[in-house]
């Protein structure tokens, strides 16, 4: 592997690592109610906050809005490196069949099986009937299908139908992209610019005319109605730095990106101030906020993204280049953490509902648990995986 693959493993270990933090502390923000969101009432905010706990600390709402900015614009830029690789090595067909098993079969899991097994908890902390049936009946009567973090695979899915598309109807479209890239996919300012001023055309106009907080479903399906076309600008981000090559531009480990981290840890920090600050006017009521509070909140969200992303490339690049074997099953076994670790995250806050423990003692009960069992899980399944495949690969050979 290269350094810049091996600094790409690594940062997507550190990604899961965040998304298990991130849900681990959700009970103990300082922000919450008092008490927990009823499970029958509008806007169901139970899905975002499963359990809340009387134990606070503030420095969860910093952390959580820190991620909350910029984590998953990470996620879908990351999503979307290996993309024209794949599209070159299956073609269109291939790739989006590969893709439908590997990310729609797992939301159809989350939808059955994990978000009702999950969300019984969030149930239980304000039922008057905590019984299973009682519950199978109100989550039957709800007016959506609730998945839980599989949100994110279902839009996920969606990019890589338009990658798809996009493929078989243009097949010199990379060509000509990777003609464009140079002038600025190996300079971070001129691809910060192109980032800032797509991600502002995709993003102002949705959460002016929406807000940065609404979510909405259609079945299975959930989004925050601000967000769509700019997670999708991320993704694209993602396949155009893929397409100029892991080792080269920006992705190089000796590139100026790398280089000049401390500027780049400068802009993230000064990004997530610019968000915060016009964001805190307009949370209490979005629709009673002035407009220039509103406009300055989305333009320090799209500020933050793209200087977040760009920080956490230009740190991995420097400092995460070296393997690791604790990381590198860490990135191996991501996805499956990703699919599963919500059910325990969720249980082990329930758990410690009624425990003294301080608010930071607690989040970190969530999180070492939640690691524990995701992962020892996760490498279960993937040995599972591969003992399965090479059995019938045996079998195959012994039939011919």
């Amino acid at each position: 592997m290269s350094r810049s693959s091996i600094a790409l493993t690594n940062l997507r270990a550190v990604v899961i690592l965040i998304v298990l933090a991130f849900h681990s502390v959700l009970p103990y923000l300082a922000s919450l109610p008092a008490e927990p969101f009823p499970f029958d009432r509008p806007p169901y905010q139970w899905l975002a906050f499963p359990v809340v706990d009387r134990q606070r600390w503030f420095g969860f709402d910093l952390f959580c809005a820190w991620q909350d900015v910029g984590l998953m614009s990470l996620m879908f830029l990351l999503s979307g490196l290996f993309v024209p690789s794949s599209l070159e090595r299956k073609g269109s067909f291939g790739f989006l069949a590969e893709r439908l098993v590997r990310i729609g079969v797992p939301i159809v899991l989350a939808v059955v099986f994990l978000a009702p097994l999950a969300y019984y908890a969030a149930y239980r902390t304000t039922a008057v009937d905590p019984g299973l049936a009682a519950f199978w009946q109100h989550w039957l009567a709800l007016p959506f299908w609730p998945c839980g973090p599989q949100w994110f695979l279902a839009q996920l899915l969606a990019f890589s139908f338009l990658a798809a598309v996009l493929h078989r109807t243009f097949p010199g479209g990379k060509q000509r992209l990777a003609a464009l890239l140079p002038t600025i996919g190996t300079d971070p300012a001129r691809f910060l610019v192109v980032l800032l001023a797509a991600s502002a055309l995709a993003y102002l106009p949705l959460v002016l005319t929406f807000s940065p907080f609404e979510w909405t479903s259609f079945g299975p399906v959930s989004f925050q109605l601000s967000r769509p076309l700019h997670y999708l600008v991320y993704f694209l981000a993602g396949m155009a730095l893929g397409t100029i090559g892991l080792d080269r531009g920006l992705l190089d480990c000796d590139g100026a990106l790398a280089r000049r981290w401390p500027a780049w840890l400068g802009a993230a920090v000064v990004g997530f101030l610019l968000w915060a600050a016009p964001t805190a006017m307009t949370m209490a009521d979005w629709a009673a906020a002035p407009a220039i509070a509103k406009l300055a909140a989305g333009i320090g969200f799209v500020v933050a993204c793209a200087a977040g992303c760009l920080c956490a490339l230009s740190l991995c690049l420097r400092f995460a280049r070296w393997r690791l074997r604790a990381f590198d099953s860490l990135s191996a076994n991501a996805y499956r953490m990703y699919l599963i670790h919500y059910v325990f995250a969720v249980w082990l806050q329930y758990a410690l509902l009624g425990s003294g423990l301080f608010a930071v003692g607690k989040a970190a009960i969530v999180f070492a648990g939640t690691l524990a069992a995701s992962w020892t899980i996760a490498v279960a399944w993937n040995h599972a995986s591969l003992l399965s495949r090479a059995h019938a690969m045996m079998r195959g050979a012994g039939r011919a």
